[in-house]
């Protein structure tokens, strides 16, 4: 996002699943190399992976000359349905940890050099179920655990306000930059969410200035939605606005990272909808070479809405004369 072209990676899963496909990782992994603009990957861990074997879904993405840019966590079963990190018996926490120690270990075996934590187990359901300090102090040991394994490896939050659990215990952008804080490890930070973001409530570039300005933004997943659940649509389907200003406010805060799409192409063709949403990132990016930044930064110095807009709706379609 800093003027050179973006590392785009999209989600395996949305090749794997997609209108009754039953492609293993390794088929999905051919299909997204098919799709012009995609040069990388994102697995999830350990799902992708088949037992203690990494070598064949790692191998299969060399073969297909596709990046494996970062690891996605998932704790799936029965087993974890309390928690990952916070769930109240203390081996399951600790074998949730050791998985995710797990993760940053193949990641730096294989020159990955990411891991995202999206604590989906951890939370809660009903009032006076838990003990917040209690269930907060477990999750920032976890955080710290994963991310003193191997300091050479980024490790980084994905908040969601909701889903699976009623509430999320890492909510929000606020939540997320606070756990940072008291993890306080240079290689620990956030990933945001664009679709978890419209869940939260927030405004997604408001959302990454906050990171970006204390230099713990990792990863950016795209995707769009209408808000209340995490919808998975195309990129700019529904809310183009805000990604427009999410990958502008990308820009000037110099975000270097992958974009990854991560969407949910159950009734569209997955190839077709992924490139779509490299497509369309590529025209907001054109979009924003042409703005004269210096009449943006006029509008928003003086908080002129009227202006802001007038001036980014002539830049999309041209100067309209009342």
């Amino acid at each position: 996002m800093t003027g050179t072209a973006p590392v785009f990676a999209t989600r395996l899963n949305s090749f794997r699943r997609a209108r009754g496909s039953t492609l293993s990782a390794e088929e999905a992994i051919q299909a997204v190399a098919a799709v012009k603009g995609i040069s990388a990957v994102e697995l999830n861990y350990p799902q992708h992976f088949g037992g203690n074997d990494n070598r064949s879904i790692l191998a299969a993405a060399a073969t297909a000359r596709l990046s494996v840019t970062a690891l996605n966590l998932r704790w799936d079963g029965p087993q974890f349905a309390l928690g990952a990190f916070t769930h109240p018996a203390s081996e399951i926490r600790s074998r949730a940890i050791a998985t995710a120690c797990d993760a940053v270990d193949v990641a730096a075996e294989n020159g990955i050099g990411h891991v995202i934590l999206w604590m989906g187990p951890d939370g809660y359901d009903y009032p006076f179920q838990t003990d917040y300090d209690a269930l907060w102090d477990m999750e920032i040991a976890g955080f710290r655990a994963v991310a003193l394994r191997n300091p050479a490896v980024r490790v980084s939050v994905e908040y969601k306000p909701s889903d699976p659990r009623r509430t999320s215990l890492i909510r929000s952008m606020s939540d997320s930059l606070l756990a940072v804080r008291e993890v306080n490890l240079a290689n620990f930070g956030v990933t945001l969410d664009f679709c978890h973001a419209l869940m939260a409530g927030e405004q997604p570039a408001a959302a990454a200035a906050l990171a970006l300005r204390a230099g713990k933004l990792l990863g950016v997943h795209l995707n769009d939605g209408y808000g209340p659940a995490d919808d998975g649509l195309m990129v700019g389907s529904v809310h183009p606005w805000h990604t427009l200003e999410l990958l502008a406010e990308l820009r000037k805060g110099g975000f270097a990272e992958t974009i990854y799409f991560d969407t949910f192409p159950d009734r569209v063709d997955p190839a077709q909808e992924c490139a779509a949403n490299v497509r369309t990132v590529r025209r907001m990016l054109h979009l924003l070479d042409r703005v004269p930044l210096a009449e943006l930064r006029a509008a928003q110095n003086g908080q002129d809405a009227v202006g802001a807009m007038r001036l980014m709706q002539d830049m999309l379609f041209g100067p309209f004369d009342d």
